[in-house]
C-alpha cells in the first residue's frame, strides 16, 4: 500500500472517487495526511452511494412523521405500526451498477442486502418485491440481463424462504446500457423487539458474525457512484458474491439473538462493509469503536487492513451485545453453523480505531465517516431544454384512429413489451412460502395475512419513468398516486412509502434539476395522500457513455387491511356482473403507452394529476370492497381503459362486452391514461347501492358493460371496434414476454 506521502504525490484519492477538495477536508479532519486504509474508508463512505452528497440536502422536503411511524429515515429500515403491538418494517434499495456488470450476482446480492436491512431491525422478512428496468428486449444483451437478473432474484429469495409477491418490469431504450434493479423487502416485528444500529455502552464487546470475509466487493460503493462505461467490464471484482443458504441461517441466528434480549445494537455489512457498519454504529451512539482486524474470520490469505475494512463480502453482521453475553452469542451462532467472534470493544472517545497484526492501521473520528460528517453539494440546477419541445407539442395535429384501425391498435398494445403478462418472470419466484400470501403477482397489489391477527397488508412498487421524463415533478407525484391506487384497488388503506430515486449524474445541471423536482413531486403527493416517507435509497450516476436514464423514482407502498379477507383482485369473476368505471373518462394521450407504441412518440407533459380526486376515488373503492359490494377492482393505468378492461377479463378467464360513447377522440377514450380511475365489476343487485354511495361521496361512476361469454368486445356507440376471442388473447398475452425474450 502507498504511504501517506506517496498518496499525496500520486493523487491516489482520485481513482477512489474523491475530489481534491474532499482530500483536503480529510487532511483537515485528521490534522495529518491519511494513510491508504483511512483514505479508502473515507472514499467509500463519502461516495454518493453511501453519503447521498447531492440528495441529502433535499430530504428535508419529505414528510416523515405520522402517528403510525415508529422508525423513520436514518435507520436500516422504516417501521410502521399496524396494531396489536406489531409493526411492519420495509425498505427499498438499488443494485443497478452491479447488475449491469454481472446480472445474476448483482441482483442476488441486492436481494440479500435488503433482507439484512429488515432482519437487522429485529423483523422477520415476510415478502420481497422488485422493480426492474431494461432496454429493448429485442437486443440479445438486454435479454441476457433480464435472464440473469430474474434468475438472481428468484434463486436468492427462494433459497432464503421469503416469497416474492409483487413487482414490475418495464422496458425503454434509455435503460439499455444501465438497467435498474430495485429490491424491496418487508418484515413484521413486535414493537418491543425493534432493534437499532447503535454501539452504546463503553466496554461492550464488538462482534463480527455470519460468513467469512474475502476480497469480493471492494469499492463496490464507489463503483455504484460513477457513470457506467466500457471500463466497467474490468470491474467485475467489485460485484459481490452471495450465498442465500448462509443468509437463511443468518436470519434465524440474528432473530434468535435479538429475542434473547442481549443485543445492544446490530448492523449489517452492506455497502462499504466493516467500515460502514462500525462507523455508523459508533456515530449513532456518539461513541467509539476499537477493533483488531486480525481477529476477523477471513476466507482468503494475506488480506491487508484496506481489504478487510472495505470488503463487501455478503451475509455478515456487526453485533454489539451486552458485556458478559459473548458466550451466549457464540452459542447461538454455532447452533446455526456461523462464525461469531469478538473483534473489539466500544469506547468513549468517538474514534474508530483499527489495528492489524499489532499495528495501528486506521484512526479516524467515527462521525466524520457518517453522512453528517460527509460533504454535501447543492450544484446549479437548470430546466432541461428538451421539455420545451415536449410540452409544446400540438396534439390536434395527431390523427385519430379510424374505427377499422382500433382492433389492430388494441392487439399492438396488448402484446407490447410493457403490457404483456409478466408470468414468465413471476413463475420463477416462490410466491407462497410462509403460507401468508393471499394475493400474489398479477394483481394490482400483493395481499398478505399477518399471523396471529385478522389483519392483512397490501404491498406494491410502482413508477412510470416516461411520465417522469416528461415532467419530473408531476411524474414523481403520479408514481405515488399509482402506488396508492394499487393499494386502494386491493382493499387497503395506504400508510407509508419507501422510495428508490434513480437518476443520472447530478453534477449536470439538468439532472440535478430533475432530482430536485422529483423530490418535490414525491413529497407533495405523500402529504396529500397521508403516506409519509419512511426511508429509502438514492441511486445516481445511472448513465452510460453520458446518456442518462429516465428519472425513475420507484415507490414502494404499504397498505393496511383491518380484515385480511376483505381484499379485491383485478379478475372478473361472475357471469352477468355489471362493469363500472370510477372516475372521469378523460381524453389524454400525453405519456401514454399507446402514443409510444402506436405512434413512436413521446410528447406533452404527462397525464394531469388531481390528488384530491385520487384520494376521494381511492377511498370510495376501498369502502365498496370492504362492504362486499364489488366482485373485482382494477386501476386504469398503462394502456388506458381498453387495456384495463382486457386485463380484468384475462385475469378471470371470462369475457366481457363493453359500450363506450366517444365525445371527441377515439384513441384517447380507449387508450388514454387519465388518472384516478378504476374498473369495477359488481353484481347487478348491488349496483344501486354502489351508485348511492358514489353520490354521497361525490364520486363519478358510469356503467360500461357486462361480464360474460368467451369474447372481449368493445363498441363505440353502435360500432363494434374490438372483437377478440378470449382464448387467443390469453395465449398472446400470457406468453408475450416469453416470445419477446426469445424463450419460445
Amino acid at each position: 500500500m502507498l504511504t501517506p506521502q506517496e498518496i499525496q504525490q500520486t493523487q491516489a484519492w482520485r481513482p477512489m472517487g474523491l475530489k481534491d477538495e474532499e482530500y483536503q477536508k480529510i487532511c483537515g479532519i485528521l490534522g495529518r495526511l491519511p494513510n491508504y486504509t483511512e483514505l479508502g474508508m473515507y472514499a467509500v463512505l463519502w461516495s454518493e452511494h453511501c453519503a447521498y452528497k447531492h440528495s441529502r440536502p433535499l430530504f428535508k422536503n419529505f414528510p416523515t412523521k405520522a402517528e403510525r411511524i415508529l422508525v423513520g429515515p436514518g435507520e436500516n429500515a422504516g417501521a410502521i405500526d399496524i396494531g396489536d403491538g406489531l409493526a411492519i418494517v420495509m425498505k427499498v434499495e438499488s443494485h443497478n451498477h452491479p447488475s449491469a456488470v454481472e446480472p445474476y450476482q448483482g441482483a442476488a446480492t441486492g436481494v440479500g442486502g435488503i433482507l439484512r436491512d429488515i432482519f437487522t431491525m429485529g423483523a422477520r422478512p415476510i415478502a420481497n418485491l422488485n422493480s426492474l428496468r431494461f432496454g429493448d428486449p429485442a437486443s440479445e444483451h438486454v435479454r441476457r440481463l433480464v435472464r440473469g437478473v430474474v434468475a438472481g432474484i428468484g434463486d436468492y429469495g427462494n433459497c432464503t424462504g421469503v416469497p416474492t409477491v409483487a413487482g414490475e418490469v418495464s422496458f425503454a431504450d434509455c435503460y439499455a446500457g444501465n438497467c435498474l434493479v430495485n429490491a424491496m423487502s418487508v418484515g413484521v416485528v413486535s414493537h418491543s423487539l425493534i432493534t437499532k444500529a447503535s454501539a452504546s455502552g463503553v466496554g461492550n464487546p464488538v462482534m463480527v458474525v455470519g460468513s467469512t470475509t474475502g476480497r469480493d466487493g471492494i469499492h463496490g460503493a464507489t463503483f455504484a457512484s460513477a457513470e457506467l462505461s466500457e471500463e466497467n467490464e474490468e470491474k467485475r471484482p467489485s460485484v459481490q458474491v452471495g450465498d442465500p443458504f448462509t443468509e437463511k441461517l443468518l436470519i434465524e441466528a440474528c432473530l434468535e439473538l435479538i429475542e434473547s434480549g442481549v443485543v445492544v445494537g446490530i448492523q449489517d455489512m452492506g455497502a462499504a462493509g466493516l467500515t460502514s457498519s462500525s462507523s455508523e454504529m459508533a456515530s449513532n451512539a456518539s461513541s467509539g469503536i476499537e477493533m483488531d482486524l486480525s481477529l476477523v474470520p477471513q476466507r482468503e490469505k494475506g488480506m491487508n487492513s484496506y481489504e478487510i475494512m472495505l470488503s463487501e463480502s455478503q451475509e455478515r453482521m456487526l453485533v454489539v451485545p451486552k458485556a458478559g453475553a459473548e458466550e451466549q452469542v457464540k452459542a447461538i451462532f454455532k447452533k446455526w453453523g456461523l462464525n461469531a467472534v469478538v473483534v473489539g470493544k466500544v469506547t468513549d472517545d468517538g474514534m474508530l480505531r483499527v489495528f492489524h497484526n499489532g499495528q495501528l492501521a486506521a484512526e479516524v473520528p467515527a462521525k466524520s465517516l457518517s453522512t453528517e460528517g460527509a460533504p454535501s453539494y447543492v450544484p446549479p440546477a437548470k430546466r432541461p431544454d428538451y421539455l420545451d419541445k415536449l410540452w409544446s407539442y400540438d396534439f390536434q395535429q395527431l390523427p385519430d384512429l379510424e374505427p377499422d384501425e382500433i382492433q389492430e391498435a388494441f392487439w399492438q398494445l396488448l402484446t407490447s413489451a410493457n403490457i404483456v403478462s409478466r408470468r414468465w418472470v413471476w413463475e420463477q419466484y416462490d410466491q407462497d412460502v410462509q403460507l401468508g400470501t393471499l394475493v400474489g403477482p398479477g394483481s394490482d397489489a400483493a395481499v398478505l395475512r399477518i399471523p396471529g391477527t385478522k389483519r392483512g397488508i397490501a404491498l406494491t412498487i410502482d413508477c412510470n419513468g416516461r411520465y417522469c421524463y416528461q415532467n419530473p415533478k408531476g411524474g414523481a407525484a403520479l408514481a405515488v398516486a399509482e402506488a396508492a391506487r394499487n393499494i386502494y384497488a386491493s382493499g387497503g388503506l395506504p400508510l407509508a412509502i419507501t422510495d428508490g430515486l434513480n437518476l443520472g449524474n447530478p453534477e449536470k445541471p439538468e439532472i440535478y434539476w430533475q432530482l430536485t423536482q422529483t423530490v418535490q413531486g414525491v413529497a407533495a403527493a405523500c402529504r396529500a395522500l397521508g403516506t409519509p416517507v419512511t426511508g429509502g435509497n438514492v441511486s445516481l450516476y445511472n448513465e452510460t457513455e453520458g446518456e442518462a436514464i429516465y428519472p425513475t423514482p420507484v415507490i414502494g407502498m404499504l397498505g393496511l387491511l383491518e380484515d385480511a379477507e376483505q381484499y379485491a383482485t383485478i379478475a372478473f369473476k361472475n357471469q352477468g356482473d355489471l362493469i363500472a368505471l370510477v372516475g372521469e373518462q378523460g381524453e389524454e394521450l400525453s405519456g401514454s403507452e399507446y402514443l409510444h407504441v402506436r405512434r413512436n412518440l413521446v410528447a406533452g407533459s404527462g397525464p394531469k394529476l388531481d390528488l384530491d380526486a385520487e384520494k376521494r376515488n381511492g377511498e370510495f373503492c376501498r369502502a365498496v370492497i370492504s362492504s362486499g359490494l364489488v366482485s373485482s377492482c382494477h386501476d386504469v393505468s398503462d394502456g388506458g381503459c381498453a387495456i384495463a378492461l382486457a386485463e380484468c377479463a384475462l385475469a378471470g378467464k371470462i369475457g366481457a362486452h363493453v359500450r363506450l360513447y366517444c365525445p371527441n377522440r377515439r384513441d384517447a377514450l380507449l387508450f388514454g391514461e387519465s388518472q384516478a380511475r378504476y374498473v369495477l365489476s359488481v353484481p347487478e343487485n348491488n349496483y344501486d347501492a354502489l351508485r348511492g354511495l358514489a353520490l354521497q361521496r361525490g364520486v363519478s361512476v358510469s356503467l360500461l358493460g357486462r361480464v360474460g361469454g368467451d369474447r372481449f368486445t368493445v363498441e363505440l356507440g353502435e360500432t363494434k371496434v374490438i372483437d377478440s376471442d378470449l382464448g387467443k388473447m390469453l395465449d398472446q398475452w400470457t406468453g408475450g414476454l416469453d416470445r419477446l425474450l426469445g424463450e419460445k
